[in-house]
């Protein structure tokens, strides 16, 4: 029997695609759960999920295992889904969740006003990554934060500082990019990570190329934007230390027995740490092996020590990697011969020709009956294979494999398929075989009194009382204490196990067993009813709020915007032309082309710090603050936040900091603002503009242009970022000095090139980040016209990647747009290979 101390340790928090991953993870010891109701707002949508009677289900057996159960709502919402992502919400809650994960700030801003009873849960995909961030989190009311992926153990524990409860990954698949503000699969396929339809195109093949197209991928680094997998079983007590809430497993994709393998795992490790017990060498082998066996890309923990270098990476492979097992010692040749093929329900039968082989496998690893090998050439990895094991085998021995064709001596060899957890998650995935709650017996047996059966939870958390038969004396044998014990204690298919028992029974009391089990079973029917009730939907309704319609969200936001102060939404702004610059000379390039307002890097800032470079003189130069601003960034990025001044803010730690110092905040398209909610949660709390996102279609970006009571800009020309990551690219050389200000491959036109022969631009800052780029430029120039008419007043061009003469007739570009709708003439056709980005095309 298992015994859970969970004050000790982070909570176990397991995912769930559907209800038989869902069952594995109750059965393997998760504390909680994650999972998604329905497919239209999470951010696995191409995962089974639930339905509404799958979930409810799920949620009642998860509460009787005290287990709880949050909900993914962590994609962005549009203006018009609103409505329907609080019915989900509400419905969800009535049936049993008992809390939410929200990427969205206009989502969070609805459920804190209408559903104040509900828990929310920050999702990493708000790119929360600093005690500055967390600390806004705390002051709207959110009990958890999901932190991001790259935060080193020194970090998170600053941030436990600020009495959030905080979430972490810490195990399983790792974006490359900073989640939450990843393009790459909506820029190349139309598919958003951000509506929980990536299609990982960081699992491609990509070369980096200079300028001439040449590679200078170092060789086998096939696979620059692939990391391994996440793995902390051995970083557990550190994490623990460093007060970190709870530890998730990735896999909402992943089948049970990857779910019941990992899950199993760490649950081991964390009741050993718990109990302040040290694991012996075999149980340490037994839990790596699950691991390994379980779907992985080899395994890192870099982040966890402040690193990200090369030891991250997976550049050969992205599949899985299983565990090594052994090597080819021989191979035959069996030939080959017809066989037959189909047949079966009527079809038409087919001869096919096949060749036989057979390979022997020298283990280093003890392997199952059934196991899935693969076998794969060193020199050729593309001409893998795989077979079976014909039986069990130990470390040492040489087992004989069918195959299809002969392998060469010395390849490989990898168990990527246990035949065991296969079995296991078989057992555990139907819901039959879970974790029961133990619970402490109390049983009267009083001559003349009612027969009575107490239960309470080991835990504390329910207790329930049963009163049955009056006892009357024995007409032959009189019960024994021992005979309570045994027929009581038989709950069988309860959701519940009996630990400790306390028995007063009377001499001479005598009684039927099967009255016994009736008072026995009715005391668990009654515990099972105690433990349900908080979570019942007929407790949680009571002054829970109806659901809005548009009209009923339209009015709300109406009389917040009243209450607060805030200025009507106008569409009547002066346009400007707008340059985002990475230097100080583009900065005069986009002046003199006529740019009225100017946005800088934080390294173009820097460097014109260091060279005492002048701006242009008269115009306004903003800093476009990064995407990411961790606790080491702090001493780089806050001098650029002025008070008065206005700065362009990229996550929610410079947008606090902006307003503590009385700056004038602009809030950039990385933080997205696809719905009227959170424009103006955003003018609430104190944005002065707002920069909207690149994946709005352009009927999307007028309306909320329309709704703005602050500026609004749109990025209209130059290259869309496509991905930040905190491993640097550049990498992929193999040629790393370590010092991002001496690198010289930093100043090079570098790019990524995909299979179809597209080059994705790559650079990387001060910070040592990476910043790749779509590989068709932008131009909406067409569109100008009804943006500012929407009251989208600031167009601009990033010059990023551009040179003084490109910036310069850009910028000029776009300043002919302005004038032509200021006098209602026709704009330029767009420019050949450019795109309008997701204008005119909707993301997935």
């Amino acid at each position: 029997m298992r015994f859970r101390d969970t004050h000790a340790v982070p909570e176990l928090l397991a995912p769930a695609g559907g209800p038989e991953p869902f069952n594995a993870a109750l059965a393997a010891g998760a504390d909680a759960i994650y999972c998604a109701l329905g497919n239209d707002f999470n951010a696995r949508r191409s995962a089974h999920n639930f339905t509404c009677e799958t979930f409810e289900a799920a949620c009642r057996a998860a509460h009787l295992a005290d287990v709880r159960v949050y909900v993914t709502v962590n994609v962005v919402i549009r203006t018009c889904e609103m409505p329907r992502v609080l019915a989900l919400v509400r419905k969800a809650w009535l049936l049993g969740a008992d809390a939410f994960i929200i990427q969205d700030w206009g989502l969070l801003f609805e459920i804190r006003h209408r559903f104040p009873q509900m828990e929310c849960h920050i999702s990493t995909q708000a790119n929360i990554h600093d005690a500055r961030a967390t600390a806004w989190c705390r002051e709207l009311g959110v009990e958890r934060v999901t932190l991001s992926r790259e935060l080193s153990v020194p970090e998170m524990a600053r941030i436990a500082q600020e009495g959030v409860e905080l979430e972490s990954f810490g195990h399983g698949a790792l974006c490359f990019c900073y989640s939450g503000i990843c393009m790459m699969s909506s820029l190349a396929k139309g598919r958003s990570a951000n509506r929980g339809m990536c299609a990982q195109p960081c699992r491609l093949p990509y070369q980096l190329v200079d300028e001439d197209g040449a590679s200078i991928s170092a060789p086998g680094r096939r696979l620059p934007l692939c990391p391994k997998d996440y793995c902390t079983i051995e970083d557990l007590p550190r994490l623990a230390q460093a007060g970190l809430g709870s530890l998730k497993v990735e896999g909402r994709m992943k089948a049970p027995d990857y779910v019941c393998s990992v899950v199993s795992a760490y649950r081991a490790q964390l009741d050993d740490l718990a109990a302040g017990r040290l694991p012996t060498d075999v149980e340490e082998a037994e839990r790596h092996q699950r691991l390994r066996r379980a779907f992985n890309r080899d395994f890192t923990h870099a982040y966890l020590d402040g690193t990200s270098d090369d030891d991250m990476m997976s550049y050969e492979r992205s599949n899985n990697r299983g565990e090594l097992v052994g090597i080819v010692v021989a191979t035959r040749d069996l030939g080959g011969g017809r066989v037959r093929r189909g047949g079966a329900n009527g079809g038409r039968e087919r001869l096919r020709f096949k060749t036989f082989a057979e390979v022997d496998i020298r283990l280093d690893r003890s392997v199952g009956e059934g196991d899935l090998l693969e076998v794969r050439p060193m020199d050729d990895p593309t001409q893998f294979l795989t077979t079976h094991v014909p039986a069990d085998a130990r470390v040492g021995e040489t087992i004989c494999c069918k195959t299809v064709r002969p392998m060469a001596a010395g390849c490989p060899v990898r168990v990527i398929r246990s035949q065991a957890a296969m079995d296991e998650a078989a057992r555990v995935a139907t819901g039959d075989d879970r974790y029961k709650r133990p619970v402490r017996v109390r049983v009267e047996a009083r001559l003349g009194q009612p027969f009575v059966v107490e239960l309470a939870c080991v835990d504390g958390g329910a207790t329930a009382r049963a009163e049955g038969f009056v006892v009357e004396a024995a007409r032959t044998r009189a019960v024994t204490r021992e005979d309570l014990v045994e027929h009581v204690g038989r709950m069988g298919q309860s959701p519940f196990v009996p630990v400790a028992f306390e028995v007063e029974v009377d001499e001479g009391c005598g009684m039927g067993f099967s009255a016994v089990h009736g008072v026995r079973a009715k005391a668990c029917r009654l515990l099972e009813e105690t433990i349900l009730v908080p979570s019942s939907a007929a407790v949680r309704e009571e002054g829970l709020a109806r659901v809005p319609d548009g009209e009923d969200l339209a009015t709300h936001l109406r009389f917040v915007r009243r209450e607060a102060g805030l200025a009507a939404p106008s569409v009547s702004r002066a346009a400007e032309v707008c340059a985002l610059v990475p230097t100080p000379v583009l900065a005069q390039a986009a002046v003199t082309a006529g740019a009225t307002r100017l946005y800088a890097t934080p390294d173009a800032c820097e460097e014109a710090r260091r060279q005492d470079a002048a701006w242009p003189e008269g115009i306004t130069v903003v800093p476009w603050l990064d995407e990411v601003c961790r606790e080491p960034d702090h001493q780089r990025l806050d001098p650029l936040v002025e008070q008065g001044a206005p700065c362009a803010v990229g996550n929610m730690s410079e947008l606090v900091l902006a307003l503590e110092r009385g700056s004038l905040p602009e809030v950039r398209e990385c933080i997205p603002a696809h719905n009227e909610s959170t424009l103006v949660a955003l003018e609430q709390a104190g944005a002065k503009g707002l920069w909207l996102s690149p994946e709005l279609t352009l009927e999307e970006a007028c309306a909320l242009g329309k709704a703005s009571s602050v500026p609004c800009g749109l990025i209209v020309s130059g290259r869309l970022r496509a991905m930040t990551s905190e491993h640097c690219v550049l990498q992929t050389t193999g040629r790393c000095i370590h010092d991002c200000a001496s690198c010289a491959l930093r100043s090079r036109r570098l790019s990524l090139r995909d299979r179809a022969g597209a080059l994705l631009p790559v650079r990387t800052d001060l910070a040592g980040r990476s910043h790749i780029y779509a590989a068709r430029p932008l131009d909406a120039t067409p569109e100008i016209g009804e943006l500012i008419a929407a009251g989208v007043s600031r167009l601009m061009v990033d010059c990023t990647l551009l040179s003084e003469r490109e910036a310069a007739l850009e910028v000029e570009r776009v300043g002919r747009a302005v004038r032509a709708a200021a006098t209602g003439r026709k704009p330029a056709r767009r420019l050949a290979r450019a795109t309008s980005g997701h204008l005119h095309e909707p993301i997935e």
